[in-house]
């Protein structure tokens, strides 16, 4: 086997996978991409492993030739399976925040997160996908008290572990019901939020808040996708190895952290309608989109918030007349002290396409954090992007953003500037 063949068969080895698309209710087992380098062609079967006398394992002993087979490798039943696809991403950081504040330097930071993805289909119709991601992400870029927290951020120390995994399959024609041991809320819902793209963490689903605010752990769900644009999906997010005492707390008991999401939505090709109403008992905790004061903890911790989003789109691309994606949220804490018991936010997203090169983007998106009624400061925060390709797998996005008493006070203040640089493959 020629070197380049075994670079390319080494992060199947390792069972490396392919994301998802970008709506929770369909998957798209996309062909392994083409790739070549002179006569060489790589397609399902360049993952097929060596013969049994040398089987590809875990470890990556079976990348290693058999020193007594012939020249001619004969490939065995034992395979990487075809109805599995992998794909995945890189992307570089290079940027600075600056608040009124010591919590932050103005120092220039560089920094890189890694993923690879793979859906695994049984019947044509099922998928096992799981995500396995790495990265060194750090300081503001994982911070939610000022907003900076990056959607591409990963902040492991470089160690690779697997992020998402969860199981999807068809009952009968229009229902999907998901279970995983590491999945989120909005990986389950039936209609798309938000079709905002954004450099920060905050803006995404249209306001990261109490209502769409999403924690990886253990969660099953169901949705409906009627053929009219209707739909309506349910699911379950519980912090089941959360321990207390030493002892994981549980599926679904008075002592685990879970969140219970109903969402009800209305689509067509260039809008969308939904409301969604979220349960939260037991300190269950995922904003980012929120002040100190107007956060997820309040009370006794449990709260219901609920969500309005909607979107549209252009008929026509590279026009004047952006993209639009809004969302406002309301939050009614229990047993909060007085002025505390509810909050709002809303949120503004605006895309234009195609304006100055095929696949580049402008984004602008701002809006208030989840603030509390005794709050009187009125946090806001916003950012503005422009996205371009350097060639059909690299895109550059240059990145102002900020927000003033970002934190729920007249000190919390901040700005920043990045440039991110993506792979993908």
């Amino acid at each position: 086997m020629k070197l380049f063949q075994r670079l390319l068969v080494a992060p199947a080895a390792l069972g490396l996978l392919a994301p998802l698309t970008a709506t929770a209710t369909e998957v798209n087992l996309n062909d392994i991409s083409n790739y070549s380098e002179g006569e060489i062609e790589l397609n399902s079967e360049s993952f097929k492993p060596l013969s049994t006398k040398n089987p590809l394992i875990s470890g990556g002993e079976g990348l290693i030739e058999n020193n007594n087979s012939s020249s001619s490798i004969n490939y065995s039943s034992d395979t990487f399976s075809s109805t599995t696809t992998m794909d995945g991403k890189a992307v570089f950081t290079l940027g600075q925040v600056d608040t009124d504040t010591d919590s932050y330097t103005e120092t220039v930071i560089g920094t890189y997160m890694y993923n690879l993805n793979l859906n695994s289909s049984f019947t044509g119709d099922d998928n096992l996908y799981v995500r396995v991601k790495t990265g060194n992400s750090t300081s503001w870029q994982t911070k939610k008290t000022y907003g900076t927290y990056l959607s591409s951020a990963k902040g492991n120390s470089d160690v690779f572990k697997v992020d998402k995994i969860w199981y999807s399959f068809p009952v009968l024609d229009r229902h999907t019901v998901w279970v995983g041991p590491k999945i989120e809320n909005y990986y389950m819902h039936a209609a798309s939020p938000s079709i905002y793209q954004p450099v920060t963490k905050q803006f995404t689903l249209g306001g990261n808040g109490n209502a769409y605010g999403a924690s990886t752990d253990t969660g099953f769900g169901w949705a409906y996708n009627a053929d009219n644009g209707f739909s309506v999906s349910s699911n379950i997010g519980t912090k089941s190895l959360t321990t207390k005492k030493g002892t994981a707390t549980g599926l679904l008991t008075d002592e685990s952290k879970t969140s219970w999401a109903t969402q009800f939505g209305y689509t067509k090709p260039q809008y969308s309608v939904s409301a969604i109403v979220n349960f939260k008992y037991n300190g269950w905790t995922d904003s980012y989109y929120h002040t100190d004061k107007g956060n997820d903890k309040l009370g006794d911790g449990d709260f219901t918030a609920i969500g309005l989003r909607g979107w549209w789109r252009p008929e026509d691309s590279g026009t004047a007349v952006p993209a639009v994606s809004v969302g406002f949220d309301t939050t009614d804490y229990s047993n909060a002290n007085k002025g505390e018991e509810s909050a709002e936010a809303y949120f503004v997203g605006l895309t234009w396409s195609d304006l100055f090169q095929a696949d580049d983007k402008i984004g602008v998106a701002f809006g208030q954090p989840t603030k509390n009624d005794s709050e009187v400061n009125d946090p806001f925060a916003w950012e503005a992007y422009y996205s371009f390709k350097v060639n059909d797998s690299v895109t550059m996005t240059p990145t102002l953003f900020g927000g003033s008493d970002r934190d729920g006070s007249t000190t919390g203040d901040v700005s920043g500037v990045l440039v991110e640089t993506t792979f993908k493959f």
